[in-house]
């Protein structure tokens, strides 16, 4: 043993400058990303104050006049929305999926307010100006004729209104995943309908050529980005590739392993940790793409997920036809080796969180341990896999709800199974519930957040 933590100790020092190196060139590309939006953001608000809009003298004026820089704000904040949703492989290294995921939630909250606000102001605003009632004030605008584009801005409103109703959990739960991803589609649709509102109807973009130009360019670049990153490419990686499923494996009841080989394989870059969207060109699956973390680590000639059966796709992955094409999205996230900072690893699992670590087990030759969670027996899935690859694995069965389950995984049972905790790098991947609840017994156990890597599975 002295000789392996030997060994883990000279490579994590001769790993430290290029791991130093990709923080500094990680911060200069979040700067440079936040520049951009904020530096955007910035032109628009000097955009509506130079249209006069900060010279008001009524009530109606003033409330009119924050409704144009609600709407120009929503407008933007909904552009931000569409790239956050276009899984550029630059942000996703940037950022990490799990940031980006809570970047991308509370973008959505703030663009969908803006929007109500622009309506309420809107309304208010013009039927103070008009001397008419609320009532009578919204049928104008849409119905009379007066503003163009209004019917389709309240269509694109409704649109984005039940983008938002099925983000909420409760909901999202009662449906499919193809039905939640078909209904989430609606917010390019929404935000394109904006486009025929925005642009003929905006007081500054009216009245400024210039202005207008700005916006066309912001429309333009963000359709080439959406067209350019989840079209063009994975069809020209498809052809590139010649991505194939090999083989389907049971794993477990619901649980089956899916190798996809191809050529030039090396070429994706993939490494351990990282996920793909997938897209199986076969009846009913070919119109989703669906996230799955590679269970192996890649080696050039093939690449393997294991998923378990969570909605109608998921299950449906068993019957998969050997020889089916595959379109492949990636490959996205930085839960690897890349965050590590110390010799030692801690790398706890839950459920079907297992697949990213037990790719970085394999990739690794450092000082890991794992703690794989499940409720029974039979949810260990790959446990052989893991025991075959000599890892130092606990495995913590069990239901927090039944008696002394509330002890599992708190800190005082992280020190029992892995007394040098405090000095080891710890990577978390699992349900939402359970990485949050990992996550903070982890750190109540003295491991500073800095230490702490997660990758959250969830829809």
């Amino acid at each position: 043993m002295g000789d392996v933590s030997e060994v883990a100790i000279a490579r994590a020092a001769s790993e430290a400058p290029s791991r130093r190196r990709a923080h500094v060139r990680r911060a200069v590309g979040l700067g440079l990303v936040w520049t951009f939006v904020l530096g955007n953001a910035a032109g628009i608000f000097w955009l509506w104050a130079n249209g006069g809009n900060l010279s008001t003298t009524t009530t109606g004026e003033a409330l009119t006049s924050v409704a144009r820089i609600t709407g120009l704000l929503s407008a933007y904040m909904a552009l931000i929305q569409v790239i956050l949703l276009a899984r550029l492989p630059v942000l996703e290294r940037l950022v990490g999926f799990d940031r980006l995921t809570v970047w991308h939630r509370w973008n959505g909250h703030a663009t969908i307010d803006l929007v109500v606000a622009h309506v309420f102001f809107s309304v208010w605003g013009y039927a103070l100006m008009d001397k008419f009632s609320i009532g009578k004030e919204i049928s104008t605008m849409i119905w009379g004729g007066i503003y163009p584009g209004m019917i389709v801005a309240t269509i694109g409103t409704a649109l984005l209104l039940a983008v938002v109703a099925t983000s909420y959990v409760i909901v999202r739960r009662r449906l499919r995943y193809e039905w939640w991803y078909a209904v989430h589609l609606l917010a390019y649709a929404g935000i394109a309908l904006a486009w025929f509102h925005q642009i003929p109807t905006g007081n500054e973009l009216v009245l400024d050529t210039v202005a207008a130009d700005y916006w066309r360019a912001l429309y333009v670049a963000t359709i080439a980005i959406i067209v350019g990153f989840r079209v063009v490419v994975p069809v020209v990686n498809g052809f590139r590739y010649r991505l194939r499923v090999a083989e389907v494996v049971e794993e477990g009841p619901g649980v089956v392993s899916v190798r996809i080989e191809g050529r030039r394989l090396d070429r994706l870059h993939a490494r351990a940790g990282q996920f793909f969207l997938w897209r199986f060109l076969t009846r009913g699956r070919w119109a989703t793409a669906h996230p799955f973390s590679l269970s192996e680590a890649p080696d050039g000639r093939s690449l393997r997920i294991t998923v378990k059966a969570l909605g109608d796709h998921t299950a449906k992955l068993g019957s998969l036809p050997v020889g089916t094409r595959v379109l492949a999205e990636g490959p996205f996230g930085v839960f690897t080796d890349s965050l590590r900072r110390r010799s030692k690893r801690l790398l706890i699992a839950g459920g079907i969180g297992i697949t990213p670590v037990r790719a970085l087990v394999e990739s690794s030759t450092g000082d890991d341990v794992v703690i794989y969670r499940a409720l029974r027996d039979d949810e260990l899935v790959l446990r052989q896999e893991l025991e075959e690859l000599g890892v130092d694995a606990h495995y913590v069965v069990g239901d927090h709800a039944a008696p002394g389950g509330e002890l599992l995984l708190s800190p005082e049972h992280l020190h029992e199974l892995v007394p040098d905790l405090a000095e080891r790098d710890v990577y978390v991947c699992g349900p939402p519930r359970m990485t949050d609840f990992a996550v903070r017994n982890v750190r109540a156990a003295g491991v500073p957040r800095r230490y702490i890597h997660v990758e959250r599975f969830a829809l």
